[in-house]
């Protein structure tokens, strides 16, 4: 990969990278012969939300990479850059476990009762993704030595975690040690996007970079403090800690 593709962006206090899906793709193959690798996805609320977590995830094994217009609106205010690709986690993630094929041995953890396995018959029948196990986020998910032993015996080399932000990274963070799997993605909502419970935008909606607005008409209730106060707080953020990382 050339050198581009390894620019990082400030931003928050977080070392974004900027980089293409396909590039991304190509890098965390790569990564899987030799080390373990977090992949996160940093729109408005991750920032917000994972301010605690900073030193922790400013590590050569975990990737934050940009989702979402809020973020790129920051990143021009602050360093008059654009990055290279809006990279989302609904969209990004699906590709990179194609592009692993008959490579991908995945885990899903996360979401209400019965939405990973909906997920997972999604992955394997129309994906044809190889799919070796499944836990929901809540009571297959509090047994956390259980959880660990049940993703090693797996044989799974990728684990999808959907628990929301912060609470997906505190788990990543303080069980990746354990985990004998080669890529750990944080995914949000994926799995209730995969599962049919919640619909995407239309095309032409995720084109107009709208998505979020499409998402916060379906759930005003869980989304309007986001998309409001939280905006405030995190453009705050991003102003206060300007072009540094300390």
């Amino acid at each position: 990969m050339n050198n581009e593709a390894f620019e990082t962006i400030p931003l928050g206090g977080f070392s974004i990278r900027s980089t293409c899906s396909k590039g991304l793709s190509r890098q965390l193959r790569e990564n899987m012969e030799h080390q373990q690798t977090t992949l996160l996805f940093a729109n408005t609320n991750f920032i917000v939300q994972c301010q605690a977590l900073k030193n922790e995830l400013t590590n050569s094994n975990t990737i934050i990479v940009n989702d979402g217009v809020g973020i790129d609106i920051a990143t021009w205010l602050i360093h008059r850059k654009k990055f290279r690709e809006n990279l989302n986690g609904t969209d990004f993630t699906p590709l990179f476990l194609q592009h692993l094929g008959k490579d991908a041995r995945v885990f899903l953890v996360g979401a209400k009762p019965g939405i990973a396995m909906k997920a997972a018959q999604h992955l394997q029948t129309d994906l044809q993704i190889d799919i070796v196990g499944y836990r929901n986020g809540y009571d297959e998910a509090s047994n956390a030595p259980a959880l660990i032993e049940a993703i090693n015996s797996s044989g799974a080399n990728v684990v999808l975690i959907a628990m929301g932000n912060p609470n997906q990274e505190h788990w990543i963070l303080q069980h990746r040690q354990q985990l004998n799997t080669r890529v750990l993605i944080g995914v949000g909502a994926l799995l209730d996007f995969l599962a049919g419970e919640k619909p995407r935008a239309p095309k032409l909606i995720q084109q107009m970079r709208m998505e979020w607005f499409y998402r916060l008409c379906l759930e005003p209730g869980r989304l309007l403090r986001r998309y409001t106060l939280d905006i405030v707080v995190f453009l705050q953020l991003c102003l206060r800690q300007g072009k540094s990382l300390h």
